[in-house]
C-alpha cells in the first residue's frame, strides 16, 4: 500500500508539474466573452457579424509560416487555431430543436492524425469549455449550416484577403469557409471589391460643399496608398476634378451609385471601426500583458547594450534580443526585428540585418517581444563601441528632446496630433541650428514618419486617433535619418537615430512602460560599460 501511495503521489506531482509547464496567463475567457457582449450591444437589430480566423499561410513548398491568429478574431474568441469562424447575432436565434443561441464558434475538428503531426486541437467540445461559448461546432458544420444571411438587415464582415489556399487535404479550411459564406449570403465579388472603395464612396457622397476640395486632394493621395481605388473611374474622376462644378457632378453620380449599392445588407466598416474603437483603450488585463511584453523588450535592449562589441554582426545582436524574449517565455517577435548599423539605420524598416560587423557605427535597434498575443515596440540607438561621437551626440540629443516634448503631451483629452507637432518643432529647430536645414520651415525627409501609434494585439493597433484616453498604450518614436549623400555636412552622413518608448496614458499623466532601457547619452554609455554574461560565451570557429 505504501508503494502504491508513493507511486500515486509521484504520478500526481508529475501530472501537476506538466500542467504547470503550460502558460496560464493568457487572457481569461471572461475577457473575450465581454468583448463579444460589447460588440453585440453596438449591433443594430436584426444584424449578424461574421468574423473569420486567419488561414495557414505557406512559406515554401511543404513548409508553412508559424500560424498567427487574426487579432480581431482572437480579441473576440481567445481561439488560437486556424480554420474557424465566429457568427455573432444581435438577437437570440432558435434552432430546429428549440434551442436558443446568439453566437456560434465553428472550429477545426479533432483529428488524431493531424494532431500527431501538428499538435493538439481544442475541438468543439473543449472550445466550449475553455473559451466560454455555449454553442460550438466543427468548421464542417458551418458549411453544412442553413443560416439565411439574406434575412438580416445588416451582415457585418471585414474585407476578404486574397491569399487563402485551397488544400485538397482539408475541406473545411478558411478557403472553404469563406466560399461557403459567400454562397449562402449572395455576396457579389464585383460589386463589393474593397472596403476602401466603399469608404471613398461614403466620404464623397456625404462631404459638405465647403470641404469638397480638401476631400478631393485627400482622395487623390489615397489613389497611391490604395491602388484598387484607381480601378474605379468615378473615384479617379472626383480626385482629378478641376472645378467645383465637376466635383459636384461626380459627387452626384457617386451618390446615385452608392444608393444602388446599398440595396444589399453587407457592411464592411462596422466591424473594423467598432473594434478599432474598442481596442484602442486597454483593459487592466491587457495593460498587464502589454507591460510584460514591453519590459521584456526593454531588458533585451539592456542586455544588448552590455554585450555589444564592434566585431559583432547585426544578426548576432538580433539574436541576443530574441534570446531574451524566449528566456522570458515570449512566443514570438511582434514584427520582424530591425537592427541597422550606420547607414542601414536610415532605412526605416530595414530587416535584412546582415551587416557582418557593426564597427564603430551607431546601431538602431527597433524590436518588440510578443507576449501572450500582445506586442511591444521599443527602439534604442547606441554606439557600437560604447561612446557617442560629437556629431552623433548632437543628433541624438535633438531626438531625445523631441521625444520628451511629445511624451509630456500624453494626457487625457489632449489631441493625439499634438505630440507629432511638438516633435517636429523640436527636430526642425535642432536641425536648423546645426545647419542641416536652411530654415525651420524647410520641407525635408530627415523625419519621414509619424511619431506615435497604438500598440496591442497588433504592433500598429487600430484606433481612431482623436484624443488621448485613459489606458491607451501609445508609442512615442521621433527620429532623424541622414543617409549618405545628404545635402549637409558629411560628418552627419550615415547617422540614423530613433528613440521609441511605449507610453501608458493615466489620470496622473504618462507612464513610460519601457523606461528600464536607458535613453540618455550618459545612461547608455554607463550601461554599455558594464560586463555582459555573454562576454565569455565563445563558440568554436567553423571556417
Amino acid at each position: 500500500m505504501k508503494v502504491f501511495n508513493f507511486l500515486f503521489v509521484t504520478f500526481l506531482l508529475f501530472t501537476l508539474n506538466s500542467i504547470a509547464q503550460t502558460p496560464t496567463d493568457y487572457l481569461p475567457k471572461e475577457f473575450h466573452k465581454e468583448r463579444r457582449a460589447i460588440l453585440r450591444s453596438k449591433m443594430p437589430n436584426n444584424s449578424v457579424a461574421v468574423v473569420f480566423a486567419n488561414p495557414v499561410r505557406n512559406r515554401a513548398n511543404d513548409v508553412d509560416y508559424v500560424f498567427h491568429q487574426d487579432p480581431n478574431f482572437y480579441y473576440l474568441t481567445g481561439y488560437r487555431e486556424p480554420n474557424a469562424v465566429l457568427v455573432l447575432f444581435s438577437e437570440f436565434q432558435i434552432d430546429e430543436k428549440g434551442n436558443s443561441y446568439n453566437e456560434v464558434l465553428y472550429v477545426q475538428k479533432k483529428d488524431a492524425r493531424a494532431e500527431m503531426w501538428y499538435g493538439k486541437r481544442l475541438g468543439a467540445e473543449k472550445a466550449a469549455e475553455e473559451l466560454g461559448f455555449n454553442t460550438t461546432m466543427n468548421a464542417e458544420d458551418f458549411i453544412a449550416s442553413q443560416i439565411d444571411f439574406k434575412k438580416f438587415n445588416k451582415v457585418f464582415i471585414t474585407e476578404f484577403k486574397d491569399d487563402y489556399r485551397n488544400s485538397s487535404r482539408n475541406n473545411a479550411e478558411i478557403y472553404d469557409l469563406v466560399a461557403s459564406f459567400k454562397e449562402k449570403s449572395g455576396f457579389n465579388e464585383i460589386q463589393f471589391s474593397s472596403k476602401n472603395i466603399e469608404k471613398a464612396y461614403n466620404q464623397i457622397a456625404n462631404v459638405p460643399d465647403k470641404n469638397m476640395i480638401e476631400l478631393s486632394k485627400k482622395i487623390n493621395e489615397d489613389l497611391t496608398r490604395f491602388p484598387e481605388l484607381q480601378n474605379d473611374q468615378l473615384i479617379t474622376n472626383f480626385a482629378k476634378a478641376k472645378s467645383d462644378n465637376e466635383l459636384k457632378d461626380y459627387q452626384k453620380k457617386i451618390f446615385i451609385r452608392l444608393i444602388a449599392k446599398k440595396n444589399n445588407n453587407f457592411n464592411f466598416y462596422f466591424l473594423t471601426n467598432t473594434l478599432a474603437t474598442m481596442r484602442e483603450v486597454k483593459t487592466a488585463e491587457e495593460v498587464k500583458l502589454l507591460t510584460k511584453a514591453v519590459r521584456i523588450s526593454a531588458v533585451g535592449q539592456i542586455e544588448v547594450m552590455k554585450a555589444m562589441k564592434p566585431h559583432m554582426s547585426e544578426t548576432e545582436l538580433q539574436g541576443i534580443h530574441e534570446f531574451v524574449y524566449k528566456k522570458y517565455g515570449a512566443e514570438y517577435e511582434g514584427y520582424p526585428s530591425i537592427v541597422g548599423a550606420g547607414n542601414n539605420g536610415c532605412i526605416l524598416h530595414y530587416i535584412e540585418n546582415n551587416k557582418t560587423k557593426v564597427g564603430n557605427d551607431l546601431v538602431l535597434m527597433d524590436l518588440g517581444a510578443e507576449y501572450r498575443g500582445y506586442t511591444a515596440d521599443v527602439t534604442r540607438t547606441i554606439p557600437a563601441n560604447g561612446k557617442f561621437t560629437k556629431a552623433q551626440a548632437e543628433i541624438y540629443n535633438i531626438v531625445y528632446k523631441a521625444q520628451e516634448a511629445g511624451i509630456a503631451l500624453y494626457k487625457i483629452g489632449e489631441p493625439m496630433s499634438a505630440p507629432n507637432m511638438a516633435a517636429i518643432k523640436v527636430i526642425n529647430e535642432g536641425l536648423f541650428q546645426l545647419g542641416i536645414i536652411k530654415s525651420i520651415t524647410e520641407r525635408h525627409n530627415y523625419l519621414p514618419h509619424g511619431v506615435l501609434h497604438h500598440i496591442g494585439l497588433d504592433v500598429h493597433d487600430p484606433g481612431n486617433y482623436n484624443n488621448f484616453e485613459e489606458n491607451m498604450v501609445v508609442t512615442m518614436e521621433p527620429g532623424i535619418y541622414i543617409p549618405e549623400g545628404s545635402d549637409c555636412d558629411k560628418k552627419y552622413w550615415g547617422i540614423g537615430i530613433r528613440i521609441e518608448d511605449d507610453i501608458l496614458v493615466t489620470k496622473n499623466g504618462p507612464v513610460n512602460l519601457s523606461a528600464e532601457a536607458p535613453r540618455t547619452l550618459k545612461e547608455i554609455e554607463k550601461m554599455m560599460a558594464k560586463k555582459s554574461v555573454l562576454d565569455d560565451f565563445v563558440l568554436p570557429n567553423l571556417d
